[in-house]
């Protein structure tokens, strides 16, 4: 199998996850009556899995390389906590399509962005009345699965 098909493969698999992560994270929150208790469990669910991932897949002795990191880099965990948080709270009472509509709806636009720009790294992908067309197409999409 390519490598362009597993990673494909993979993601589709995260994108599953996000609204089943919506669903059951904020029926947790809705069960405990503390959205935030909810966040924080699944944060040390997730803590454990990643030790536990890293342990298999880093060498003995490796450290982390944090000394010489960007600190803006690790914005990203601020960015996942605030995804969390957010659908936590807000999916029981807008509904998992409606919020995870709007969670792809910014994905698309930021990914396009980061994308067009080069952002943090990223591999620079024109934003094209094509790629623009594509965009608008799949928003879309998503829309009509809301309103079916």
């Amino acid at each position: 199998m390519p490598p362009s098909t597993t990673y494909a493969l993979v993601m589709l698999l995260a994108g599953i996850g996000i609204p089943v992560l919506a669903a059951l994270n904020s029926a947790l929150g809705v069960r405990l009556g503390s959205p935030v208790a909810a966040a924080a469990i699944l944060f040390l669910v997730a803590l454990a899995t990643t030790l536990a991932v890293l342990a298999v897949y880093r060498p003995p002795g490796q450290g982390l390389g944090l000394s010489g990191t960007p600190r803006h880099l690790l914005l990203a965990g601020t960015l996942v906590a605030f995804y969390v948080l957010s659908i936590t709270f807000i999916a029981p009472h807008f509904g998992v399509g409606n919020a995870v509509f709007f969670v792809l709806l910014g994905q698309l636009i930021s990914a396009a962005l980061i994308d067009h720009f080069g952002l943090f790294g990223a591999r620079p992908a024109e934003l094209s009345l094509t790629r623009l067309s594509g965009i608008a197409l799949m928003t879309a999409g998503v829309f009509l699965t809301q309103k079916v």
